[in-house]
């Protein structure tokens, strides 16, 4: 029987096994990134989603049950795109600052791609409060897990703490609002460039 649901869906899971399947799973969740970033989670619609993605309705609930469901699976994808990205850019550099100064610059390129983002992760924070609380301790994390290797190699201090790569993180979100999304007046590689020589050197006018 070759059923919509049998072709694309594994078991009760709703996870595509066919690559047809994860295609159409990816238009539901790239169409619904614009849908809710343009109209906000209420008034945005299912209907608006499949039509978005050309699909039919009933592919929707092929692998969501709800569209808060959707919204939480979307969250999620769209945080690990995010650290996807950041990973991409980071292959090589000289060391820790340099690390730092690159994932920053692949984030303000994401979300000057994907402007969505930031309504959609702001949303979250009532229509998902878990996937809003994970993504944002889950980039905090991957932020201090890169501190302390940096530490290990002697690049930084030994006495960072998990409050530092939060502060990292804060200044990162809204250096990506102010020059992602409200404007684009200074280069990626400007924004991070500033930002590296903060974490650097601080603000202060040195010895006197």
């Amino acid at each position: 029987m070759d059923t919509e649901y049998s072709d694309h869906v594994e078991s009760k899971d709703k996870q595509p096994r066919t690559a047809r399947g994860l295609k159409t799973k990816r238009k539901l969740l790239d169409a619904a990134a614009l849908e809710f970033g343009e109209k906000g989670f209420h008034e945005a619609s299912i209907t608006g989603i499949t039509q978005r993605a050309g699909t039919a309705l009933g592919s929707f609930y092929t692998y969501f049950d709800s569209k808060e469901e959707l919204f939480s699976a979307l969250v999620k994808d769209m945080s690990a795109r995010v650290k996807s990205h950041a990973a991409s850019a980071m292959t090589e550099w000289q060391d820790a600052l340099e690390r730092e100064k690159l994932a920053l610059e692949a984030f303000m390129n994401f979300a000057r791609e994907h402007k969505e983002i930031y309504r959609i992760i702001d949303e979250a924070e009532f229509v998902d409060p878990e996937s809003y609380r994970s993504h944002y301790e889950e980039t905090a994390a991957r932020i201090f897990e890169r501190l302390q290797e940096g530490s290990d190699a002697g690049d930084l201090r030994d006495d960072l703490d998990e409050a530092h790569a939060w502060a990292i993180m804060g200044m990162n979100v809204f250096l990506g609002l102010r020059y992602g999304i409200w404007s684009e007046e200074k280069s990626a590689a400007e924004i991070a460039e500033i930002a590296n020589e903060i974490l650097a050197t601080g603000i202060t006018v040195g010895e006197k």
